[in-house]
């Protein structure tokens, strides 16, 4: 039987600015995702993944409004798909950065 995941099994560093007490999967699936998906440790990908599966982390991740470019990379190669389809890469080519382009 598997157990049931909880905020506390993921890194503390991810949610230090988070109250942990009303955190909740579902209304905060989002902000868990973008969280993971740029700061988390491997063991924090494979409990995002067996909590919302590569579906819907792939749905979530392509309409965030920001990644960093190596989890873009990441993303684009797990799911097989275009940097271009991710929200984040069409934003960053309407607004670049002049410091470090």
């Amino acid at each position: 039987m598997k157990k049931k995941i909880t905020i506390n099994d993921f890194s503390p560093h991810l949610f230090w600015d988070v109250d942990l007490f009303g955190f909740d999967f579902q209304k905060h699936k989002v902000h868990l995702v973008q969280k993971v998906l740029e700061y988390g440790l491997i063991t924090d990908w494979n409990l995002l993944k067996e909590l919302y599966g590569l579906d819907q982390i792939k749905e979530i991740s392509l309409n965030l409004r920001s990644l960093d470019a190596v989890t873009l990379s990441y993303l684009a190669t797990i799911f097989n798909i275009d940097k271009t389809e991710f929200r984040c890469y069409k934003h960053r080519q309407l607004y670049p950065n002049l410091w470090n382009s």
